[in-house]
Order: structure tokens, then sequence, then C-alpha cells
């Protein structure tokens, strides 16, 4: 018998320390993808895809209604950045209720407006790029991602860690 598991039940989301519970509608996580580049050197029959750093992260998310306060943190200055939390909370069919959350340090650099139509919701869309991303399941761990510091933290393992040393940061 399959029985469901970790099924997402609900979200909250937090922007620069603001809560957004009952007005979050959508959210998109980052998709954790490495970039690659074929290496097919001589005595190969095929290319191998090569480990070439991550794609870029980005996110988004849809409010739903029309604030102000997250409206004003389009386009920091750059070096600034800003939290992003992301809650949930996953149910099994056993009742067990897991917290999934993701934290981020972001840059705002589009939102949505979507259309305007009265007496109906103002949706606003935001897509941001992402600098800092980590990932708990639980109590654990799943990923932590630090772009400007190099560090790429999968179940544990910093995999960027060698790398650091050999280039003295």
């Amino acid at each position: 018998m399959l029985i469901a598991r970790n099924i997402l039940k609900n979200l909250n989301l937090f922007l620069d320390g603001r809560g957004y519970a009952g007005q979050v509608t959508e959210y998109t996580a980052p998709d954790m993808t490495v970039a690659t580049e074929d290496l097919r050197a001589g005595g190969m029959d095929a290319p191998l895809p090569i480990d070439q750093g991550m794609e870029a992260l980005s996110a988004s998310f849809v409010l739903a209604g029309y604030d102000a306060d997250a409206l004003a943190l389009w386009s920091v200055s750059e070096g600034e950045k800003v939290a992003l939390t992301i809650r949930a909370a996953l149910e099994s069919y056993d009742g067990t209720v897991t917290p999934v959350v993701h934290n981020m340090r972001c840059r705002i650099l589009g939102i949505a407006r979507g259309t305007w139509t009265p007496g109906q919701q103002s949706p606003l869309t935001f897509n941001v790029s992402v600098e800092y991303f980590k990932e708990t399941h639980g109590d654990r761990v799943l990923y932590e991602i630090d772009v400007i510091n190099m560090k790429r933290v999968v179940n544990g393992v910093d995999r960027l860690a060698a790398q650091r040393a050999a280039l003295g940061l």
C-alpha cells in the first residue's frame, strides 16, 4: 500500500523581517543546477559533463495584495541584499509534520504587477536573484550555497572546501 509522505500543506513567507502569512499565494524555489561543459578527449568514446560551477540561483513569489513595503525593496543598492525566508509544513499520512525552511539573501530584480481589475486582487509577482540559499528539512541541512564565499554544502559535505583551500580562501 502506498502511503503519502511529506505533502506540502502550507507555507509562509518573510521578506526583510516582515511576515506575509495570508498574503503569499505562490513560491518557486531556486533550481539546483550544475553548469557543465562537455569534455571528450583522446581515448574517450563519448563526452562527459565536467562541473563548471552552478547556474545562477533565482526564485519567485506572489503576494495577493499590493504591498508598499515589499515594493520598496525593489533593486536595492549593489551590495545590499534582502532577507527572504520561506517556511513550509509537510505532512505525512500518519500525521507527522515536518518543517522545511528556505533562507535566502537576495536582490529583487523584477516585480510584475499583473492586471488591475476593480473588485479583484492585484497580485504582485517578485523575481529575485539569490546570493545565499540554505534549505533545512526538519533538523537536516540539505543545501547551503553561498555564492560570494564559494561554498556549496550538499547534505553536510562542502564540495568546494578543497578548491577554497587551494586558492588560499
